[in-house]
């Protein structure tokens, strides 16, 4: 299969590319726009028979359509939708009526607004003394969201790799300059982001990015699986190989993989330094979640929360968390996974983007994502391949969305389950990782993906990464894409001069 571009050339016939993106996500859509409105001819290579990764919309019951994956957008780099014009090409964002449901069991119920006076109301049922320090809390937060806005959307001031002139040189020093300077200002002055729905899923961020793309000249190719990257005699690649025979020429190489996929088996390994493979192969690529999507007849209805709507509540339009009523609680969820089984009482976030988003399901019935933790890649008492084991943990977490909301197990009508093997070989994302690797404080900014190459560079020449295991990590926020093209675009200006 090909898709052609604004080019009369068939993307089969045209074998020579200035660069090539591996993995159409967001992130390698994104990039390959920068780039193509830099200048260069794109060709984008997608794996599956859909464009997206992990935001990705899928109709897997039959008129039900589900975001597989991610299932809020509240990350996306303002920058980009502006830039990109994503609004333009179709990006249409639903805001909920409240940002975070929790239903207790004790009959009890915590509800925020995006109004700090009904908020103050909310929490002063639990703690007034909560109540009065959440404003301050929310103050530095939104202080601390401003220092993270700057350093989201400034690539990693990385040491220069290999020979460099000394303009390059001076350049590169101005630039840490500069940076370390407004990171300061930054920190000196010192919220959690609104979070919203699109309609038509998650699938529909990135299709609006591939219309940018497309605008721009990028090609973009599914089914398209990369075997291997051909690299020349010097380290320097040169293009690519697909799992048909098909090769792809360029000198400029994107990966949107995992840095685990694109080094230990997309590169060959003699050509990466001893200590640079140890450490991608060493890193955290472990992930304790499960996402299940729901088909249901009706709308769920929590007994703690009986507000006078029709049918569909504020309630419904937020993030519902569910086993969250104490530390304790999560805690031992979290210790059930480390002894290597699944949480007996998962943590649940519960979305129904059908409560907003009247195009995902058929009227009168909705579609519900839920983001279970936690589950080990392998548990200890049985394995992710058998059914009936499948069929246990989807139930377990149903029964429990029974004690807050009864009947919810009957309402269902199918399901679609994704443990970590399975995100691991559908999208995949080593280890079930949805951010491509751990996001912990060591494997971020400068740590990001390997201490060393936070700049999205290499040890491969011409190969670059642009996808959630680089700087700034995972979500769906663009900016890696975003910053990467920009020190792709960097280096092809200096190699003119």
């Amino acid at each position: 299969m090909w898709l052609r571009g604004f080019s009369s050339v068939p993307i089969k016939e045209k074998k020579k590319w200035d660069a090539l993106v591996i993995g159409a996500g967001h992130n390698g859509l994104i990039a390959a726009t920068y780039l193509a409105r830099g200048g260069l001819t794109v060709a984008v290579l997608e794996r599956r028979h859909v464009i997206g990764g992990a935001a990705v919309t899928e109709e897997i019951i039959p008129g039900f359509k589900f975001s597989r994956c991610s299932y809020l957008q509240s990350l996306l780099r303002p920058s980009i939708v502006r830039e990109l014009e994503l609004v333009k090409h179709g990006l249409k964002l639903l805001k909920p009526l409240c940002t975070s449901f929790t239903p207790c069991l004790d009959g009890r119920y915590l509800l925020l607004w995006p109004n700090d006076d009904q908020n103050y109301l909310e929490i002063s049922k639990f703690s007034k003394r909560d109540a009065d320090a959440y404003p301050r809390y929310e103050s530095q937060l939104h202080k601390f969201c401003k220092f993270m806005d700057f350093l989201l959307e400034s690539h990693a001031p990385e040491t220069l790799h290999g020979d460099s002139y000394l303009i390059d040189w001076l350049r590169d020093k101005l630039h840490k300059s500069v940076f370390w300077t407004r990171c300061l200002q930054h920190a000196l002055s010192l919220g959690q982001k609104d979070l919203v729905h699109v309609e038509g899923g998650m699938g529909s961020v990135s299709l609006a990015i591939s219309k940018a793309a497309k605008e721009a000249g990028v090609h973009i190719l599914t089914n398209a699986e990369v075997s291997k990257l051909m690299i020349g005699d010097s380290g320097i690649v040169n293009g690519v190989l697909l799992t048909d025979g098909e090769q792809f020429c360029s000198s400029i190489i994107l990966s949107n993989a995992t840095p685990y996929k694109t080094f230990m088996e997309l590169v060959p390994q003699n050509f990466l330094p001893d200590g640079f493979v140890r450490a991608i192969k060493n890193s955290d690529y472990r992930s304790g979640t499960t996402k299940i999507n729901v088909a249901v007849d009706k709308l769920p209805q929590f007994k703690s929360c009986r507000l006078n709507y029709p049918e569909v509540g504020p309630q419904h339009t937020a993030t519902i968390r569910i086993g969250s009523e104490s530390m304790e609680q999560i805690g031992a969820a979290c210790q059930d996974a480390w002894n290597g089984l699944p949480s007996r009482t998962p943590v649940m976030e519960m979305t129904i983007p059908s409560s907003l988003d009247k195009t995902l399901s058929p009227p009168g019935k909705h579609v519900v994502g839920l983001f279970t933790q936690y589950t080990p890649y392998k548990p200890l008492d049985g394995s992710w391949e058998d059914p009936i084991y499948r069929e246990s943990y989807a139930q377990r977490c149903f029964n429990l969305i029974d004690e807050y909301a009864p009947g919810f197990s009957s309402s269902v009508i199918g399901y679609d389950m994704l443990t970590p093997p399975d995100l691991e070989r559908e999208f995949s994302l080593t280890g079930g990782n949805i951010f491509h690797g751990a996001m912990g404080l060591d494997s971020l900014f400068l740590m990001r993906p390997i201490k060393g190459w936070s700049d999205h560079r290499t040890p491969i020449r011409g190969l670059y990464m642009c996808g959630s295991g680089s700087h700034p990590g995972g979500g769906v926020m663009g900016a890696p894409g975003r910053n990467a093209a920009h020190v792709v675009l960097q280096d092809v200006k200096k190699r003119s001069r």
